[in-house]
């Protein structure tokens, strides 16, 4: 049987995923410089111990700054990656651990706001929760870009 209605390929569907996450990136990365983001991250990474000895040492702005510029590095990296596929898998891996560490804060956040109960997640977890599909996306990117650089086969 003939494929009746034309499909998108593989190359098209990883190209749109690395743009968005591009874009994601970019967006999440300047606004890190912003005072309001530096201080919505600092309420919840200023306790969290990988980023905690920051703060001290260079306070909200400057450990935004600091995230900030990785997640502008990993969107560069990730755009570099439409022509290289080893700063493809580097642009994938670096999201990929951005969203491991983003969702392990789940482990200490408050998941239900009160009045709300489960299943009804409250802001912080919905905020976080993004961030498994996003996981997912930077997946799709280091094992598409681990094949076409020949560290990996089907």
């Amino acid at each position: 049987m003939t494929n009746r209605y034309p499909v998108p390929s593989d190359a098209a569907a990883i190209a749109a995923l690395r743009w968005s996450l591009v874009i994601i990136f970019f967006f999440f990365g300047i606004a890190k410089f912003a005072t309001y983001e530096a201080e919505g991250v600092a309420k919840i990474a200023s306790q969290y111990p990988l980023f905690a000895w920051m703060y001290p040492i260079w306070g909200a702005q400057g450990a935004s700054n600091v995230i900030g510029t990785i997640e502008l590095s990993t969107g560069a990296a990730l755009a570099i990656g439409a022509w290289s596929a080893r700063v493809s898998l580097l642009g994938g891996l670096m999201g990929m651990c951005t969203f491991l560490i983003t969702l392990s804060f789940l482990l200490g956040a408050p998941l239900w706001e009160p009045g709300y109960g489960a299943p009804f997640i409250g802001g912080i977890a919905q905020f976080l929760l993004k961030d498994a599909g996003l996981l997912a996306g930077c997946f799709a990117i280091a094992v598409t870009s681990a094949r076409k650089a020949g560290f990996a086969r089907d």
